[in-house]
């Protein structure tokens, strides 16, 4: 198991805690389950990876815990470092290939592909994971993408909806959970440069590019005149989506 220095596990602590209180406070982890991690290479992935994977030495519930990597079809990918960081946790992981990218810009020339990038990648994912017996599946979204996700829907769909802490899936037989609903994305970032986490380079040419990038722009352009702007808009969806949902 990876012992990171003095920095890289004071910034795991906090994700640690900020962790466990979803996880309590939506069940998302219950006793016996088999959790499927989503690893894209990415920063989000890994730390929830890197997070699960010390809070099952010590949270009461005991779960087992796998990752899976969906190669997008990008040429130059490597998780070589990825599958590496996986084994020194002691995580099991698998790489799935698929042409995903071949679909999205070749096949299809989607003008706006992120949707269905993401509705492929995810289909994969989920039917990989029941494919290994798992009957959980982890993402990496956190605070900010609650936020984003909001204000797209808002804005691009006309309905407040934002995806859920906790998602059952019928065909693919997994519950789709989410546990750094409370971790900021800087919380993220800050683990990230402590612990040095072997982030895959990205070559998709849609990255930073996309409505969400939008959106975080407007969302640190309004909030240089409400500082309460975050805590807002996630407080409203936690109130008025999630909170109802449970009733």
């Amino acid at each position: 198991m990876i012992e990171f220095d003095k920095k890289g596990k004071d910034s795991l602590r906090r994700l640690l805690s900020l962790t466990r209180k979803a996880v309590q406070d939506y069940d998302l982890i219950k006793d016996g389950d088999s959790v499927c991690v989503g690893v894209s290479g990415g920063k989000d992935s890994l730390a929830l990876l890197a997070t699960l994977a010390n809070l099952r030495r010590f949270y009461p519930k005991k779960f087992e815990l796998q990752a899976v990597t969906i190669s997008l079809g990008f040429d130059g990918m490597d998780f070589s470092h990825v599958a590496e960081f996986c084994k020194d946790l002691e995580v099991p992981h698998k790489i799935v290939e698929s042409d995903i990218a071949e679909i999205v810009f070749n096949i299809r020339q989607e003008q706006n592909p992120c949707a269905l990038c993401a509705n492929l990648r995810r289909g994969a994912l989920n039917d990989h994971a029941s494919r290994l017996g798992c009957n959980v599946v982890a993402l990496g979204h956190h605070k900010d993408d609650v936020i984003e996700t909001a204000l797209l829907s808002l804005f691009y769909e006309g309905r407040f909806y934002c995806f859920a802490p906790d998602t059952w899936l019928e065909r693919a037989q997994v519950r789709v959970i989410r546990p750094f609903l409370y971790v900021e994305e800087s919380d993220v970032k800050h683990f990230t440069n402590a612990a040095a986490l072997p982030v895959a380079h990205n070559p998709c040419p849609m990255d930073r590019t996309s409505r969400r990038s939008d959106i975080k722009e407007l969302i640190r352009t309004l909030e240089k005149d409400n500082k309460f702007l975050r805590s807002n808009i996630f407080g409203a969806v936690k109130r008025d989506i999630w909170d109802k949902a449970q009733i």
